[in-house]
């Protein structure tokens, strides 16, 4: 096997596009067996450009195959992101037979020098499971007159008043308008003075209901909103969440929702949102994002193509501290991919790092359940000069990484950096599940509670792993080490 010459950082088990730029995940929608994944992308280019609608498709949320583009810029502007949903009654008129897809989205319309560019939110509909698309022809079919940012719209049915309805981002605040049919709609509320985070432009919405703690007669509606990145902020660009309640037009926040949350407390989840119309049977609630900072997305040293999405997740609502609580947890369907290295129980430090010398792991996953009260993590993607750090800190109860020593760093003075959450107290608060590939580290503890998403860049040959613990006599209570096949990704993944 000859030696690794050159990084490859495109992710074994992430989504990345075989070309050129990506950023948000857009029209997330499960139909006949596949997920569907479009995004935003620049063919032509390593950076933000003339955008389209990507497309990508999964039977599996662990392979994906890279489809032809969906959605092409026309005289109305670029294409910006958005949602997608099935029509299943033909609200729209646009099928006759059986059910299909219908895509909401921005059009962006750039005008001469001087004056602010026009977002006004268009539908298309395809026939043929996405393959195709025809835009309607009445396009745009919601305009706004006083907002120039407005965008990012996602569609839901509402099965309580029988009709959609949209969020849509308008700047510092979110709208909510219903339609009948996809086409016609009616404004219904604002949402987003005086609460939440507003260190950036509000963008990439979503709006859905969990129950909380499983129990379906007691439900919360949930709302992500992602913020743009500002200088003044180093953390970039970032997603918070608020809880709440929904009657169809007004989303009322709960208590909890005066204190700012995040998402994710790494610095590369962004624009991440659900997908829509899962099987029933299937009953979760999916998530993925755009794993990638505004603060220097536009720079990262890949080559030959530019973005990825973190891996998908599955989101509940659990009561922690007293507060319906955001978990996340990576969706089951990746443990499919997993060949097994390691499984160690009860080990001290020493032991777990002799049998891990031998290990040179590209894209693998680490779980570990740890002694209560212990700081301990681990050193990924180490070698003579490189480490990222991965774990607990006891003493501060927080979850963190430390990528300042991660690798390649100075595309960004702000890339470098320790990223920590906060965990709350819970039996898993010492479990850890971190998801390592190529170029980035997905951190979940506290049962899903506090996570980090970080990137990283690291040079060919620091692929060893190692443990670590405050005190020599702690011990690590069960330790499982997987490598995720790369074959279970498509061959655009390598």
């Amino acid at each position: 096997m000859s030696a690794i010459t050159k990084q490859n950082y495109r992710g074994v088990y992430h989504f990345s596009p075989q070309q050129n730029w990506m950023n948000d995940p857009n029209g997330l929608v499960y139909f006949e067996g596949e997920y569907h994944l479009f995004f935003q992308h620049h063919p032509d280019g390593m950076t933000m450009g003339e955008m389209h609608w990507g497309h990508a498709v999964s039977r599996d949320l662990v392979a994906w195959e890279e489809m032809p583009i969906a959605l092409e810029p026309d005289e109305l502007g670029m294409i910006f992101s958005g949602s997608a949903v099935v029509d299943w009654k033909n609200t729209t008129g646009f099928f006759e037979d059986k059910p299909g897809l219908v895509a909401i989205f921005t059009h962006h319309l750039n005008r001469p020098e001087g004056e602010p560019p026009v977002q006004y939110q268009s539908i298309a509909y395809s026939k043929d499971n996405g393959r195709t698309w025809t835009k309607y022809a009445g396009n745009p079919v919601l305009e706004h007159d006083s907002f120039i940012d407005f965008r990012d719209p996602k569609v839901f049915w509402d099965k309580q008043q029988s009709r959609w309805v949209m969020i849509v981002a308008c700047g510092q605040t979110v709208c909510l308008y219903h339609s009948p049919d996809l086409i016609h709609w009616t404004f219904a509320s604002e949402f987003g003075a005086g609460i939440g985070s507003h260190d950036g432009v509000w963008e990439c919405p979503d709006l859905f209901p969990l129950a909380v703690d499983g129990d379906k007669d007691n439900t919360k509606w949930v709302m992500l909103v992602s913020i743009g990145a500002d200088p003044a902020f180093e953390e970039g660009s970032r997603t918070q969440y608020f809880t709440g309640d929904f009657d169809g037009a007004v989303f009322t926040p709960d208590e909890a929702s005066r204190s700012i949350r995040w998402v994710d407390y790494g610095r590369d989840n962004y624009a991440g949102v659900s997908w829509s119309d899962l099987p029933e049977e299937d009953g979760r609630r999916l998530f993925i994002g755009w794993m990638s900072n505004w603060m220097y997305a536009q720079q990262t040293p890949t080559e030959g193509f530019r973005g990825s999405m973190t891996i998908p997740r599955e989101l509940t609502l659990e009561t922690r501290n007293g507060e319906a609580t955001l978990i996340q947890k990576p969706v089951k369907e990746l443990e499919a991919a997993r060949i097994p290295v390691l499984s160690l129980t009860n080990v001290s430090v020493q032991e777990i790092n002799a049998a891990c010398a031998s290990l040179q792991l590209d894209a693998y996953v680490i779980e570990a359940k740890l002694t209560p009260g212990t700081s301990a993590g681990f050193r990924v993607k180490a070698g003579a000069k490189q480490q990222t750090v991965a774990g607990i800190n006891a003493q501060t109860e927080e979850l963190y990484i430390d990528r300042t020593a991660s690798g390649k760093s100075d595309f960004h003075e702000l890339f470098p950096g320790l990223h920590s959450a906060k965990l709350a107290a819970s039996d898993a608060a010492n479990e850890l599940c971190i998801y390592v590939d190529r170029s980035s580290v997905e951190m979940f503890a506290g049962g899903g509670q506090a996570v980090i998403t970080d990137l990283i860049f690291p040079e060919p040959e620091s692929a060893s792993l190692a443990a670590f613990a405050e005190h020599e006599e702690d011990v690590f209570l069960s330790l499982d080490i997987y490598e995720l096949a790369s074959s279970a990704a498509d061959g655009s993944n390598q």
